[in-house]
């Protein structure tokens, strides 16, 4: 095999993802691929409504993932709530809009994760962690 063969077929089953973390108020994006299996912290979006979407879009436009991951809050025991749903509200509308495959991550304890790492972005910083679960246990 040549090395531009190689290359080709290396690169070719490299892929990328976007993670967010899910708030009403605020959304924390990160980016990773399957190469370094390790997510990066990229910012925390404070829009509503079809703003926040609209910068989600400049964000796929830009960084290109091939899918994306959504952290769907428990409560301890496991129970959903209401942000339960709402983030998998979120994870559908991603979906329908942008039509790329949604994964689901639990994230329990993200942020408590992420404020005690002592994150400058802590939203951020939680989609990282949501990224890094998930690509740990990606094929």
């Amino acid at each position: 095999m040549t090395a531009a063969v190689a290359s080709v077929s290396a690169s070719a089953s490299v892929r990328s993802f976007m993670a967010f973390d899910f708030g009403t108020r605020r959304v924390g994006v990160a980016v990773g691929n399957t190469l370094l299996r390790q997510a990066q912290p990229l910012q925390t979006l404070a829009l509503l409504g079809d703003a926040r979407f609209a910068a989600i879009a400049a964000l796929l436009r830009e960084w290109q993932p091939d899918a994306l991951v959504v952290g769907v809050p428990f409560h301890p025991d496991g129970a959903a709530h209401e942000n339960t749903q709402r983030a998998r509200r979120f994870g559908r509308q991603l979906h329908g809009r942008f039509g790329l495959p949604v994964h689901e991550v639990d994230e329990r304890y993200t942020t408590t994760e992420a404020l005690a790492s002592g994150a400058a972005d802590v939203d951020a910083a939680s989609a990282a962690l949501i990224l890094d679960q998930y690509l740990r246990t990606a094929e």
